[in-house]
């Protein structure tokens, strides 16, 4: 990179709530601070915004609401829109997310000598249909990388797409800012309220665990929240499960947990596990597809249990809740193997692949 200052255009379907936009979000602020770079935001649609776009980003956004009724018309437009926005401005890169639209965002580009790189941000061999997939195989390996963010995911890209210039970059976390708040007896799960978060799992789970004084702190939303509520009435433990709904500030409920439990069946990478771990929560998780495994070692600095083994989760739950000297040394562990992520280290990791 030279003095003048490069811009980078990053891409991405909304700023709703979601791991993958406060990923872009953080990304973003960190370009933008660093000397030489100017960065450009592009959402793909006009929807109400969860996130804040940084400060000195420049967001574009289509001037109309997509309309699923007039779906191949709208496509259209937001292609067009999409094409406009970067032929004019001319990034030296364009960093898209979102494996529904890193396709059309390769469409767009067709042409205009841009550096495209795009990468997935779910579970790697999620199904999304036959057009979605021919797409990826077609336009894929026109992008001038590939960013992974676990190992399995680069292996299932390789096979897939069989591109030649995939890099595993995991996702980032900032760093900690922990106070002298008192920490409770408190089991901590963050995530969207869907089915394959399984919180269902978790809840029957704790209401079978040998204690009486700790509770079980539930947040985020979704569509699963009233059978989720039924669920803990029914078991009659609605005293010791509390739903907080979506939260913004997550500082002060990490520093009063002391137990992060993880229950997801489907990743493209853990997100609300790695803040965990850079809070320094003693965590537990079930080994699924993909990211946790990249993240814990099992014993170490947590508990990594195999997907849909109950009685295994239930056991080292109970572990973990009445022992306090191996919640401090999972702690201490995980803080360790957290500050591998740090905005700082990933952010360049971007950079460096982006402008080789």
């Amino acid at each position: 990179m030279n003095d003048q200052k490069e811009k980078i255009c990053l891409v991405i379907p909304s700023l709703r709530a979601g791991g993958m936009e406060r990923v872009m979000c953080e990304l973003a602020e960190y370009f933008s601070s660093q000397s030489g770079i100017e960065v450009i935001m592009i959402t793909l649609g006009k929807t109400d915004k969860f996130y804040l776009v940084p400060q000195g980003v420049i967001l574009y956004e289509p001037g109309f609401i997509f309309n699923s009724k007039l779906r191949f018309l709208f496509t259209l437009r937001t292609i067009l829109f999409l094409r406009k926005i970067i032929r004019n401005t001319k990034p030296v890169a364009v960093l898209s997310f979102g494996e529904t639209y890193n396709s059309f965002v390769l469409l767009s580009t067709l042409l205009l000598r841009r550096r495209v790189f795009v990468s997935d941000r779910s579970k790697p061999n999620k199904k999304w249909g036959n057009f979605h997939e021919t797409l990826r195989r077609l336009l894929y390996p026109k992008a001038a990388g590939i960013i992974c963010q676990t190992k399995y995911s680069s292996a299932f890209m390789v096979a897939e797409i069989g591109h030649t210039n995939i890099r595993i970059i995991p996702n980032p976390v900032k760093p900690f800012q922990a106070n002298h708040v008192v920490k409770e007896n408190i089991i901590l799960n963050v995530g969207r309220l869907i089915k394959t978060k399984q919180i269902d799992f978790l809840i029957e789970n704790f209401a079978r665990i040998e204690v009486d004084n700790w509770q079980l702190w539930v947040v985020g939303d979704g569509p699963e929240k009233a059978s989720l509520e039924t669920l803990v009435m029914k078991l009659g433990i609605e005293k010791k499960v509390i739903f907080w709904g979506m939260q913004q500030n997550m500082v002060e409920l990490y520093n009063k947990a002391k137990i992060f439990a993880f229950t997801s069946r489907s990743e493209g990478f853990p997100n609300a596990l790695l803040e965990a771990m850079s809070a320094g929560l003693a965590c537990i998780t079930l080994d699924c597809i993909a990211g946790p495994s990249d993240l814990i070692v099992d014993g170490e600095n947590g508990f990594l249990v195999s997907e849909g083994d109950a009685a295994e989760y239930r056991s080292k739950l109970n572990t973990l809740v009445m022992d306090e000297a191996l919640r401090v040394k999972f702690s201490q562990a995980a803080m360790l193997k957290a500050k591998e992520f740090h905005i700082e280290k990933i952010g360049n990791e971007y950079l460096k692949f982006m402008f080789e």
